[in-house]
């Protein structure tokens, strides 16, 4: 009987490393653009938002978009295939802090979660998520179950043992520990008075107990600290590089200036999706995005002043690209 138990847990554990590394081994075909390059894929359209607000099926179309070109294939449902496979249990990471105006819009969100049911995923095994669910509720969503997709905040259903992010003590969110396999970080594009920039990875803030452990470090500025190697820290635990499938990046009204709180006198139209698998790669993109909409506004540039210095800790680290001529940028 113990050698049967044996073989067994030998088997399961051969076909978790298997699936691990195939995850990996998509991540880095499709990181990888021409000349071993980090692949930003961008989807522009200039109707893409109407006013202050983005049309629904506009958005839609952009999101199945910019997933497809970054797998090569022709329709939606085989690209969402690509990252996301039947049997997983998908988190959907958003970033509903600050409500309209400074969140992931919630027809993005709702694109990404049509995108893994055309994976094959049942509605039951889909989780939308953030801190608390008056954030989600303050930027435009229901709580609760919603065609079978449940969208809820972590509501203090935290690990109790904490997890080292650098010098900070963290207790990540049970629903990301323990409750999926897959994640797609769908983060919405802003300026931060600390960091410089939050997009793909300070969106994980919403995934530990207290953020306001991970503010400092870095040189002072006028705000404080600049999240810096915080940021970096977190984006290299395995519990979230090890389930993070896919970036699906809402850029469509960024916040230019003094984000990531709602700023209407910053916030402009760009009009953009973005995906990728290289967080780091992703966030360099961004951050010249915001820089040229700064040039515009008269406004110090983020890059240049090292406010968002975060990002090229994390391409030191090892965690992704952040050199812009060693990522392509490929137009859906």
């Amino acid at each position: 009987m113990g050698s049967t138990l044996d073989r067994r847990q030998f088997i399961g554990r051969t076909a978790a490393a298997g699936a691990a590394a195939a995850v990996l081994g998509q991540r880095a075909l499709a990181q990888g653009g021409s000349g071993g390059k980090s692949r930003v894929v961008k989807a522009v359209r200039d109707n893409a938002v109407k006013g202050e607000k983005p049309d629904p099926k506009v958005a839609r179309e952009m999101v199945h978009a910019v997933v497809m070109k970054l797998s090569g294939q022709s329709s939606p449902e085989a690209a969402w295939k690509t990252y996301i496979k039947a049997d997983d249990t998908v988190g959907v990471k958003i970033n509903c802090l600050f409500g309209v105006g400074a969140c992931t819009h919630p027809c993005v969100t709702a694109a990404v979660v049509e995108g893994i049911r055309m994976a094959g995923v049942p509605a039951e095994k889909i989780i939308v998520w953030d801190r608390e669910d008056k954030h989600l509720e303050k930027s435009g969503y229901k709580v609760g179950t919603i065609d079978g997709v449940l969208y809820t905040g972590v509501n203090g259903d935290w690990e109790d043992e904490p997890t080292d992010i650098h010098d900070c003590k963290g207790r990540l969110a049970k629903i990301l520990t323990q409750k999926i396999t897959a994640l797609v970080n769908v983060p919405i594009l802003k300026s931060h008075v600390r960091s410089g920039i939050t997009f793909c990875m300070k969106n994980h803030y919403g995934s530990f107990h207290n953020p306001g452990g991970a503010h400092g470090g870095g040189p002072k500025t006028v705000h404080g600290g600049t999240c810096d190697p915080y940021i970096a820290a977190l984006t290299a635990l395995d519990a979230i590089r090890k389930k993070e499938r896919l970036f699906v990046c809402d850029a469509l009204r960024p916040v230019a200036n003094k984000g990531p709180m709602v700023q209407p006198r910053f916030t402009y139209t760009e009009n953009t999706i973005m995906a990728g698998l290289d967080p780091v790669a992703l966030d360099t993109v961004g951050l010249k995005m915001l820089d040229a909409q700064r040039k515009k506004m008269d406004l110090p540039s983020l890059e240049e002043t090292e406010s968002a210095r975060c990002v090229f800790t994390a391409a030191k680290k090892g965690l992704g690209t952040a050199d812009i001529s060693r990522i392509e940028i490929v137009e859906a």
